[in-house]
């Protein structure tokens, strides 16, 4: 499948900021299972670009003069495997790496009793017992815009019984190591029916063979409508956007995003 990927982020102040540092995760990360046919990124100035610890491809973009305003575009055109969903091979990061729980996807009482009803038939079959957990969790949590903010835990999101893409994929991951799963966090983009306004995230678990997504808001596995940009242990180490500023006032942010299925090119 041929994808073509729009993502704008404005960051607007009310006061000038003196100075910035934004940490960018917005190119994908191309394997097996995507190529990447062109990717731009249109910055305010110019940007450092390396890899971060979990090998995502990150942008480091400073500002040393005021400014009022952030400008932020991502634009692309990509390629997806256009097969069933399976697990992806190993990029190199340790699975045990992902049992670790983070700031973000620290378990509490209520989780922990939650992710034990699935003990057993994780250990009868556990791509079933992984999807049980899914099934559940969307139930539990009903998809809910506006209901939780970046720095909401997994746990306060669950205690909530609700959250967005965000939410859900992270308290999946808490409950997926809980159980003895290696599991992290992924934001990307997903080629959907209507526009989105913001990047979609979901969850990987390893299964002895390789990772393999498991998107909770739309219960499905992740398909060739799946682009990957970061994973981490959480949403501050995968967000696409993260940064820090001096002075600034209050913070307005406006994100589109839209993915759109293209054809082969000649």
């Amino acid at each position: 499948m041929y994808l073509e990927i729009e993502h704008e982020t404005i960051y607007r102040y009310d006061a000038p900021v003196a100075r910035s540092t934004q940490y960018l995760r917005l190119t994908p990360r191309a394997g097996r299972r995507l190529r990447i046919i062109d990717w731009q990124l249109t910055l305010p100035a110019r940007a450092s670009q390396g890899l971060d610890a979990y090998g995502n491809v990150l942008h480091v973009l400073t500002l040393d003069q005021p400014h009022s305003e952030i400008r932020l575009h991502a634009r692309g055109r990509v390629e997806t495997l256009d097969e069933p969903p399976s697990p992806e091979q190993d990029d190199g990061l340790p699975p045990p790496l992902f049992l670790r729980d983070s700031a973000l996807t620290r378990a509490d009482a209520a989780i922990s009793r939650f992710a034990g009803q699935f003990m057993e038939p994780l250990a009868a079959n556990r791509q079933t017992g992984l999807a049980q957990l899914m099934q559940a969790l969307g139930e539990h949590m009903p998809y809910t815009p506006g209901s939780t903010d970046a720095a909401t835990p997994a746990a306060e999101a669950f205690a909530n019984r609700n959250g967005v893409c965000q939410d859900h994929s992270q308290v999946f991951v808490t409950c997926a190591r809980l159980l003895g799963v290696p599991a992290r966090y992924v934001s990307g983009y997903l080629a959907a029916d209507v526009q989105h306004v913001a990047s979609h995230a979901w969850a990987e678990v390893w299964l002895e063979d390789g990772w393999l997504g498991y998107d909770v808001s739309n219960q499905c596995l992740a398909d060739q409508r799946y682009v990957k940009l970061a994973v981490g242990q959480d949403y501050l180490d995968a967000c696409p956007v993260r940064g820090v500023r001096v002075g600034g006032g209050l913070e307005a942010m406006r994100a589109m995003v839209q993915v759109s299925q293209g054809q082969a090119q000649q």
